[in-house]
Formats: C-alpha cells, sequence, structure tokens
C-alpha cells in the first residue's frame, strides 16, 4: 500500500496549499458522482431520503430482523466525496451486523461546516434510535472527527450514552500542533499538513479550531460510551490517536485501540489481509445495538 499510494501521489493535495484550494475549486464546479455503486452487496436493501436537505442513504439487511441502527460518516478530508470503500463497508455492516445503517452525503468545504454537519448528524442518530432502536456511530478520517464530537453533543444535550462508537483513523486536533505529526508524516504516503489546513480552515467555519466541537480531542470524554479505535503508525492521525485513547482511558471510558504497525491511514478500509481483519471487528463493533424493546 505505501508504494501504490507514493506512485499515485495519493498526499499531494494534502500536502500543497496550492494544490489544495485547486482541489476544492475543481470539487465546487464538478461534484463526484455520491450514490452507492450499481453492483453493491445483493443482500442489502438501498433507500434515499433528501427531507432532510441532503441525500440521506439507508442501507437494510434484505434477510433477517433488523436489531438496531448505525449512522456512519465518510472520510476524505472534509472535500472529498463517499468512495466504493465506504460504500462496501456500509453494506458489510448492514448485512452482517444486522442492522440499519444510516449514510447522509453532507455537504463538503467550501459548503458545509462543522457546526451545519455535526449537528444535523446528532438530528439522524436520533431519528435512528427512534426508527430502530440502540444505534451506533462511527466514521473514518474527517467522519471520524465528525462522529466523536457528534457523539459528545449528544451526550450534552440529549443525555444519550451510545453503545458503541467506532473511530477510523479519527482527525481529531485540527490545529495539528502535535510536534509528533513531522516525525509521522516522513513515512505517511497519504496525508500531508499544508494542504489539509486549507481544507480545515474552510471546514472550522466562525469556530475557534480549538473548539471542541471542532478538534473533539479538546473535549470533556467522561461519559461518552464505548470507543473502539483503528489507526495505523504511517497515519498523521496517529499521534492525536495515542493521546484520544490516554485521555479516555484516564476519563474512565472503555477504549479498545486496534493499533496497526507499520499501516497506513484508514488501514480497515484497504485491500489488504489487516483491512479484512478489522473490517471483521469493525462489523461485531457495530452488531452491539439491540433490538428495541
Amino acid at each position: 500500500m505505501p508504494v501504490f499510494l507514493k506512485l499515485t501521489q495519493a498526499n499531494a493535495v494534502f500536502r500543497s496549499p496550492e494544490k489544495a484550494r485547486e482541489h476544492m475549486a475543481k470539487r465546487s464546479i464538478r461534484p463526484s458522482s455520491y450514490g452507492p455503486p450499481s453492483l453493491l452487496r445483493r443482500d442489502v436493501s438501498v433507500s434515499v431520503d433528501h427531507a432532510q436537505g441532503w441525500p440521506v442513504y439507508t442501507l437494510t439487511p434484505k434477510t433477517g430482523r433488523v436489531v438496531g441502527g448505525a449512522v456512519y460518516l465518510h472520510g476524505g478530508g472534509w472535500v472529498n466525496e463517499i468512495a466504493l470503500q465506504h460504500w462496501q463497508l456500509a453494506a458489510q455492516i448492514a448485512a452482517e451486523a444486522k442492522v440499519a445503517v444510516t449514510v447522509p452525503i453532507y455537504p463538503l468545504v467550501p459548503f458545509g461546516t462543522a457546526e451545519e454537519v455535526i449537528r444535523k448528524v446528532v438530528e439522524l442518530v436520533l431519528n435512528s434510535v427512534a426508527l430502530y432502536g440502540e444505534t451506533t456511530l462511527g466514521g473514518d478520517s474527517a467522519g471520524g472527527e465528525i462522529a466523536l464530537s457528534a457523539a459528545v453533543l449528544l451526550r450534552d444535550e440529549h443525555e444519550m450514552v451510545l453503545p458503541q462508537t467506532v473511530l477510523i483513523a479519527p482527525a481529531l486536533d485540527l490545529s495539528l500542533k502535535n510536534p509528533q505529526i513531522d516525525v509521522v508524516l516522513r513515512t505517511d504516503p497519504w496525508l500531508g499538513r499544508e494542504g489539509t489546513q486549507v481544507f480545515i480552515e474552510q471546514w472550522r467555519g466562525e469556530r475557534s479550531v480549538e473548539d471542541p466541537l471542532v478538534s473533539p480531542l479538546n473535549a470533556e470524554l467522561s461519559g461518552i460510551g464505548p470507543l473502539t479505535i483503528f489507526c495505523g503508525t504511517r497515519d498523521m492521525v496517529h499521534p492525536d490517536t495515542r493521546l484520544l485513547v490516554d485521555k479516555a482511558s484516564r476519563a474512565d471510558v472503555v477504549v479498545e485501540f486496534h493499533e496497526g504497525d507499520g499501516l497506513v491511514h484508514v488501514y480497515p478500509l484497504t485491500p489488504t489481509p489487516e483491512g479484512r481483519a478489522a473490517r471483521k471487528i469493525i462489523v461485531e463493533r457495530f452488531g452491539t445495538a439491540t433490538e428495541r424493546p
């Protein structure tokens, strides 16, 4: 994977402010397709609702009873649209965990902001609870930031503790001030600081980059419910992920950390043996939702 990512210059827009601005402008003019692939798993049904103002997809298993809900937030640096790997993971969760998976197509920068998106995600979780019962929450990379911030808001504003929040290589402190980031970036073939900061400036909106809604590593973590976290050591977000694990543990949060030695950003989404093993665990954790009484 590192060799492939280097050859394809996967981190170009994340390393260069100029390329980041060009990429954001290009995506603004010609948005990427976001619909689920036509050859998604046959054992999953797909529906879409536009009532919330965004396309919000729901994936449900075709066989067996739905025993709970899940809300999954895709990554992409707040600028890239949902990808095939996200759809495949969401479908696997729906089919194998027997839960209804809500997948929102949230607005990206320069149009979407943390405040707008995270509060709408909170509404989607509440709606999932009303429809399907116990609901888990998760996301990867930028989606992991959204998921953790939403879990904090659910605790603070709705007194709701989720049964499980799954974070895959989450963005946690958008100040990117951790000095260990520079060390990891020497071997990270996927991400970069300077271009990422361009997207962060748009994403934070009116809020400070230090605001816990934007940088959930700064939030009080006690009482948010169990966390399952995946992150490779060749990942720019790894230093902050270690801080999250330590901080959550000190706050008596149950934390299950899967640290991928030598693995790249969002390794559970990669077509590798480590990725397949991680996805099996992810499905199990999303399946912790229980049937509504």
